[in-house]
């Protein structure tokens, strides 16, 4: 059951990582997804430690509205549970951060849009270089934010939702 944000609160509805190997090396671009308008920021990193996590969270802070709190919805990364990521909310009493249970990325809001970043952009892209991926997540994120980004709705029902985990565990026990 999803909380619908009180009014003055800015609500980023997940963090998540967007992992590529290429070049020989990895790549994330780490993304927030604010769910009251749909708008996407976006941050590229060579590495997702909580150093970057925190420089992340910086960035966001800087962006939302001074005096309003921020609602966070991320994975149990080990990164975002870090005892500088700690620290760090202790001195921005605006941020509560809310962790989905384990193996549940499609609870993410920021999921959808990562599809759609590879399915549209990305899948079958031709990038010669790092700096031209970066570039075409940039201006896909641009292009989102301009044109497609509207408020995030959460459809399913809670009981549609534990049927699926009902008929998942079946499916585990009878694989077995």
């Amino acid at each position: 059951v999803t909380k619908t944000p009180k009014s003055g609160e800015f609500c980023f509805s997940t963090f998540g990582e967007f992992c590529f190997s290429t070049f020989g090396e990895f790549y994330f671009s780490i993304d927030t997804m604010n769910i009251l308008d749909g708008t996407v920021i976006g941050r590229h990193s060579e590495r997702h430690r909580h150093q970057e996590f925190i420089a992340f969270l910086e960035q966001i802070d800087k962006a939302a509205p001074a005096g309003r709190k921020i609602r966070a919805i991320l994975d149990n990364y080990s990164a975002h549970k870090h005892s500088a990521v700690a620290d760090w909310l202790a001195d921005h009493r605006r941020w509560t951060l809310h962790f989905t249970p384990t193996s549940c990325s499609w609870m993410n809001a920021v999921e959808g849009f990562f599809g759609k970043l590879a399915n549209r952009r990305l899948r079958r892209g031709v990038h010669d270089s790092l700096e031209d991926l970066k570039a075409a997540i940039e201006e896909f994120i641009a292009l989102h934010n301009g044109k497609e980004a509207k408020p995030f709705k959460w459809t399913a029902s809670p009981d549609r939702l534990i049927a699926a985990r009902q008929r998942g565990f079946q499916m585990i026990r009878t694989s077995h």
